[in-house]
């Protein structure tokens, strides 16, 4: 990674003072902020459909054909 040259001042002093590498520093700033960020948990499951059928995997495939044919032909 590139640092400005007044950039690079402090993060030179700080490996060389606690004997780390340049690199091995960088990636702990990188880990800090996203080993403690909080993703935002779902709220509720995701929804399930029920056709009232099952479908064997070639009709699937076949309703899926037909869908994108049909978009296509939109367009």
């Amino acid at each position: 990674m590139h640092l400005p040259d007044d950039g690079q001042a402090r993060p030179d002093a700080e490996s060389s003072a606690i004997r780390v590498g340049a690199a091995e520093l960088t990636r702990r700033g990188i880990a800090m902020p996203l080993d403690s960020a909080e993703r935002p948990k779902r709220s509720r499951e995701l929804p399930v459909f029920d056709s009232g059928r099952s479908r064997t995997p070639d009709e699937m495939d076949d309703a899926v054909y037909e869908h994108i044919k049909e978009r296509a032909a939109h367009r």
